[in-house]
């Protein structure tokens, strides 16, 4: 295998690793570890203030950013609800409710895929031609924003439900609260 085709063949098995990483953390039960969720939050945060500026440089992709906002943390909200929370002499738990969590990271990857593959072309010829930012295409898309504001939206919304409802279990050692009754799934 030559060093060119090596390059994208590790940055496919990582971005896997990454894919196979958070796709396990959206079944069964989870230790609540409250420094985790907090640098989670932190994180989520500084990437969404990233977005916020682009858009603050493009105003369709602000709108974009700002409706998938609104839409994450209303998916966060439920959630949350939809949650179990238990506190047990181990520790205190959730089990979230991994439909919600599957179909975000699932349209994510999704809408990614169908970026790369729609602009692939374009970043050849950019590249071909010199152009010292082949990759301005892919920054300018407000469904793309909408789709990572929602993400970010619904996972600091959902970290921070965690932090305070389990903060509410742990007062009772005993308490476990089960999700909503009007749980479709």
């Amino acid at each position: 295998m030559t060093p060119a085709a090596l390059a994208p063949a590790a940055f496919a098995v990582l971005i896997a690793w990454m894919l196979y990483r958070r796709f396990r953390r959206l079944f069964g039960r989870q230790r609540v570890q409250p420094t985790r969720l907090k640098f989670r939050i932190a994180v989520l945060l500084l990437a969404g203030a990233f977005v916020v500026l682009r858009g603050l440089v493009q105003m369709d992709v602000a709108l974009g950013a700002l409706a998938g906002l609104g839409g994450g943390v209303a998916l966060g909200l439920l959630g949350i609800r939809w949650t179990r929370f238990e506190n047990t002499p181990q520790g205190s738990f959730y089990t979230p409710h991994s439909a919600i969590g599957i179909a975000l990271a699932a349209l994510l990857v999704a809408r990614l895929a169908y970026r790369f593959v729609v602009l692939y072309p374009d970043l050849q010829a950019a590249h071909g031609a010199g152009d010292p930012d082949p990759f301005a295409g892919l920054q300018h898309s407000p469904l793309t924003a909408a789709m990572l504001a929602l993400l970010i939206g619904y996972y600091v919304t959902y970290y921070i439900g965690v932090l305070l409802r389990s903060g509410a279990t742990a007062a009772d050692p005993r308490r476990i609260t089960a999700p909503d009754k009007s749980d479709p799934f």
